[in-house]
């Protein structure tokens, strides 16, 4: 999403920011940063302030309107720092959210491993009256729904397994999948016989790409897709893809240790980051769907 600098967007971008802040912000420079799939994202500075920005396309406003918010609700809890939302808005056809620039360059050591672990269990300590959200928001560019239940078994069969298979249904993914996939959603409420869950606030997309570590050894988390439910959920995507310390469990354990059948539930809770991969980038996420239904199915005979 090429605009050049010294354009009208970024006119309005500098105007809503010195809006927000309270004070002038005229902006000297805009630089194209990389590392996004769904946002392209940049660096504006105008000499002594400097900011992060992601745009998309002006319909997806509210896309970061959301991500804004869990921001906030993430910081309001302590324990983890984010970069802090300065504004949002659009101008010509383009969304755009402004956070304050964190320099992400330090290493992931494992102090600041082990500062993430025990940070992240002060987080799920934010426990709210019910699962889910006030407001839905994105999983990816995929759509979260969010709505509040007192349930959350039936909030993850019907908000988030079944919705994400449904939307596999419309994507063309039919067969076996969904067989299957049926199958599982009217069993796999037997794998929290006597677990109960309190809502936990979550980062919601905790995998590797979306942590990273300032000069300063201070661990920052981003890019959320807040939601209440289940603590396990959050840490169960730190082990889908890699990329965290085992330093980082092992201090999120011995600050709140995981109740004994987290090693089952953690595959329910990753088919629906797979499922929702499967629905965003197609190719062999469906054949790693279908085998993780087949574990848990296995698991509940």
């Amino acid at each position: 999403m090429a605009i050049e600098p010294g354009s009208a967007f970024w006119a309005a971008v500098a105007a809503r920011i010195a809006e927000a802040r309270g004070g002038a912000f005229a902006m000297r420079r805009s630089e194209p940063l990389g590392g996004g799939c769904i946002n392209s994202a940049w660096r504006i500075e105008d000499g002594s302030q400097r900011y992060f920005v992601k745009l998309n396309r002006a319909s997806l406003a509210s896309m970061f309107e959301a991500e804004a918010e869990g921001l906030r609700e993430i910081d309001a809890a302590g324990g983890v720092r984010v970069p802090r939302p300065v504004c949002t808005g659009t101008h010509g056809g383009h969304a755009f959210l402004v956070l304050e620039y964190l320099d992400l360059g330090g290493r992931a050591d494992a102090a600041a491993a082990e500062r993430l672990g025990r940070g992240l269990a002060a987080v799920h300590g934010a426990v709210g009256t019910r699962f889910g959200w006030h407001r839905d928001n994105t999983i990816g560019s995929t759509p979260q729904e969010n709505a509040p239940a007192d349930d959350w078994v039936g909030f993850w069969r019907e908000r988030r397994l079944g919705f994400q298979l449904a939307l596999a249904a419309r994507n063309g993914h039919g067969g076996r999948l969904q067989a299957r996939g049926e199958r599982l959603l009217d069993a796999f409420p037997a794998l929290f016989e006597g677990y109960r869950p309190e809502p936990s606030l979550l980062h919601g997309d905790l995998w590797g790409g979306n942590f990273g570590v300032t000069r300063g050894g201070v661990p920052v988390v981003f890019d959320p897709a807040v939601y209440y439910g289940d603590r396990e959920a959050d840490i169960a995507m730190t082990e889908l893809f890699g990329g965290f310390d085992p330093r980082f469990h092992a201090a999120y354990r011995e600050a709140w240790p995981l109740d004994s059948g987290y090693r089952v539930r953690r595959v329910l809770y990753n088919l629906y980051h797979i499922l929702n991969h499967l629905n965003l980038f197609g190719g062999g996420y469906r054949a790693q769907a279908e085998a993780m239904i087949d574990e848990l199915l296995a698991q509940l005979r």
